[in-house]
């Protein structure tokens, strides 16, 4: 079993990256070895990669800032920054929901990917905290302009996954050129 982030980056975070702005300032949060941060990085987009294993962010070294942090038992570490993107994937503590949010700068794009409910019954993660509700990440993204969401089963390996896309619009944001849907 390959360790979380060295594994290629999530198709759903390719299909989407091409809504970040170039050059944009990109959070990836609970990065593990970083397989989304070295992606983003090769587009030239500049990240900070939090996380709380310290062998995982060595490994990240001069690719991006790194800050460990135990993002679950700390204050957070982030507040009064803001972000162009933000990508979650693998990662999901509830508490945090706010704060993410408030760290999407106007015009951010949210890229967020983990399990959901019925996950429990092909493999871990199967307690309750560690999966998405139906609808879940719905509710918690109102407010933002939805570009892409997905609830449900995948095969290879077999997982029960939400995920979805979402814009902090502003007044001046251009919708066409701002949610060209790639297929």
């Amino acid at each position: 079993m390959k360790l979380h982030g060295t594994q290629a980056p999530s198709k759903w975070v390719t299909r989407w990256a091409h809504l970040i702005q170039p050059q944009a300032q990109v959070l990836d949060l609970a990065c593990g070895f970083g397989r989304h941060t070295r992606y983003l990085a090769s587009l030239g987009h500049r990240l900070v990669a939090v996380d709380k294993d310290p062998e995982a962010l060595a490994s990240l070294q001069g690719v991006a800032q790194l800050l460990q942090a135990d993002i679950e038992n700390q204050p957070w570490p982030l507040s009064h920054r803001l972000f162009d993107a933000i990508v979650v994937t693998h990662y999901l503590w509830r508490p945090l929901m706010p704060h993410i949010l408030d760290c999407l700068a106007p015009e951010g794009v949210l890229i967020y990917e983990t399990f959901a409910q019925g996950n429990e019954t092909v493999g871990k993660p199967s307690r309750p905290d560690f999966l998405l509700q139906s609808g879940e990440l719905l509710k918690v993204c109102q407010g933002l302009r939805i570009v892409a969401y997905q609830d449900g089963f995948l095969s290879d390996p077999d997982h029960f996954v939400q995920r979805i896309v979402a814009v902090k619009e502003t007044a001046q944001t251009p919708a066409a050129k701002r949610y060209a849907i790639q297929t």
